[in-house]
């Protein structure tokens, strides 16, 4: 996923695409040399094509004439830019319906032109959403229409001569952005200097090359687990990857590709067994939603093929075996390189079986096979279980200890075979505010509770105390402190499974109680087991704790001090 899309169709995603150096442009080569998964790819290509026809503007009396649609019914450059991306590789693939199509290209063009016309004068784009003028955002453009540029030109589509002209004069004014403008997060120097690396193949510019060098001195910014800053697992790591991929081959930079490199080991530990990606410590939008390895594909099969690396081959079959359709977004590195169309070398198996612990994500890791765990320090869900594609997405626990008793640990401490989340409140009460400094007006405002002396002092310790079992997990949640103190510990399942052994809770879409015994979480073939259960009180809307997740939820319910032992098999 480079980039949020906006188009009408969610199909319309698998036209995001990227670039690489012209000097793996070579010679057409016949559909009969594609191997068949990219022969695939290009007919969900064409399936592509055939819905973003249906949402451009084709009036010719209208002034947004070439542009297409978002899902918000707003005419866009993202939107627009998916019809030339998409349509080049139609154009480019001898075995799409729309080879050389000149029809197609009619189309192409009129994208382009309407690109033109949204161009800012200072060659930036707008990202409607939230970015004005956005040099970032023009930089994710370019960085997918130069590829478009030369898949077109190496199509031989009569008339693209034309088509090819009005391209170049957009990406040339994009590049008067991106040589001078600015950026928001980490990811944007990458994105800037690998869209500048991709115009500097086509139309060489010492002004493109000092912008790279300078983002370049900046540094790559990856933490010791081998993690980019964002700790984005499922959208900027990989693109951080790919854009490292690009510039690294453009720039003959091949030190980048360490970065890239360590990031794939790192994320080889990040595999849930159904071939999901652990997202539960990203710093961005990806944080805790459920993703697929997809936008890691490319990464890995070019690395997997220049290094020889055998785990990298296994993870690619991994990702072509539990996201194989979507990997077809990225379609355009693999019509332009070549190379990357033999067949994988011999696999040797990615760790299944291992404890892990990534300190600068304050994240712990635990894989058996088919069954995993996931410790989160600084995150109101610390703890999480999958069995197959039973999925536990997370524990919470809470008090109403004065409003603020949501639990979350600053760190994991391991001791021996056990990890520990510790958490300590307080709760106050204030006395009169000294005399000497008592406003005239009597305004609370001019009061602060730091200058009153405290009383009545309330406490309240949580730790939680998480081991392996032979057979799963098991959570221990204790209290000291302050006592009748109502607590709720909840079970966050994904949705979609079956639940046993548990009590409805009345006035509730999906909330339920365990109140003794082993209570049973059903997703197709497969179960998690949890128990035992405790349920002292039905209050599940503690104040101060987070409202429930629209997700089937189990409580163990009790008073403080609150001590409870749950396993899960």
């Amino acid at each position: 996923m480079d980039r949020r899309h906006f188009v009408k169709n969610s199909a319309l995603a698998i036209c995001s695409v990227a670039t690489i150096s012209p000097t793996y442009l070579v010679a057409r080569r016949s559909a009969e040399q594609m191997p068949p998964w990219l022969l695939e790819m290009v007919t969900r290509n064409d399936t592509s094509i055939e819905s973003l026809r249906k949402f451009q503007v084709k009036d010719t009396d209208s002034p947004d004439l070439g542009g297409l649609r978002d899902g918000f019914d707003i005419l866009n450059p993202h939107s627009t830019s998916a019809m030339v991306q998409c349509g080049a590789a139609g154009l480019f693939s001898p075995s799409s319906k729309y080879y050389k199509s000149t029809d197609l290209l009619a189309s192409v063009n009129l994208a382009v032109l309407y690109l033109i016309k949204t161009q800012h004068s200072d060659g930036t784009i707008d990202l409607l959403s939230t970015n004005f003028h956005s040099t970032p955002d023009t930089g994710f453009l370019v960085k997918r229409l130069a590829m478009a540029y030369m898949l077109m030109e190496k199509s031989g589509t009569p008339g693209v001569d034309k088509v090819l002209a009005n391209l170049k004069t957009f990406l040339l004014k994009c590049g008067e952005a991106l040589s001078v403008g600015g950026i928001h997060t980490p990811n944007h120097r990458w994105v800037v200097s690998a869209a500048l690396t991709r115009l500097n193949e086509l139309w060489p510019n010492p002004k493109y090359v000092n912008r790279i060098e300078q983002w370049l001195g900046e540094r790559i910014d990856m933490d010791a687990d081998g993690q980019y800053n964002e700790k984005s697992t499922f959208i900027y790591s990989s693109l951080t990857d790919r854009l490292l991929i690009t510039i690294a081959k453009g720039m003959k930079k091949p030190g980048l590709l360490d970065n890239v490199r360590k990031n794939l080991n790192m994320t080889m530990y990040y595999v849930h067994p159904n071939g999901e990606v652990v997202t539960d410590a990203s710093g961005r939008q990806d944080k805790a939603v459920v993703g697929t390895l997809e936008n890691y594909y490319y990464p890995y099969r070019y690395l997997a093929i220049k290094d020889k690396n055998p785990q990298y081959a296994a993870m690619c079959r991994m990702i072509e075996k539990t996201a194989g359709p979507k990997t077809g977004a990225f379609i355009d590195y693999f019509l332009t390189d070549p190379s990357l169309w033999v067949e994988l070398s011999a696999e040797k198996p990615f760790p299944v079986s291992y404890v892990k612990t990534f300190a600068n994500s304050g994240l712990v890791r635990i894989r058996r096979d088919n069954r995993d765990s996931t410790l989160i320090a600084n995150n109101p869900v610390w703890f999480t279980f999958m069995k197959g594609n039973a999925v536990l997405q997370g524990l919470r626990f809470a008090s109403s200890f004065f409003g603020k008793g949501q639990f979350q640990s600053e760190k994991i401490v391991r001791n021996g075979d056990t990890w520990e989340l510790t958490q300590k409140l307080d709760g106050p009460y204030f006395q009169p505010y000294p005399k000497e400094s008592l406003p005239n007006d009597g305004d609370w405002e001019k009061m602060p509770r730091t200058y009153r002396p405290q009383s009545e002092v309330q406490l309240l310790e949580t730790k939680v105390r998480i081991k392996e079992t032979a057979e799963g997990m098991e959570v221990e949640v204790t209290t000291r402190g302050t006592e009748r103190v109502p607590a709720a510990l909840e079970l966050i399942f994904r949705p979609g499974g079956e639940l046993k052994g548990v009590v409805k809770i009345e006035n509730t879409k999906d909330s339920w109680l365990l109140k003794e015994g082993t209570g049973t979480y059903r997703f197709n073939d497969d179960t998690i087991s949890f128990g035992p259960g405790t349920a002292l009180h039905k209050n599940i809307a503690l104040r101060g704790a987070l409202p429930p997740m629209e997700a089937p939820t189990v409580f163990l319910t009790g008073f403080t001090p609150f001590k409870h032992v749950i396993r899960f098999s």
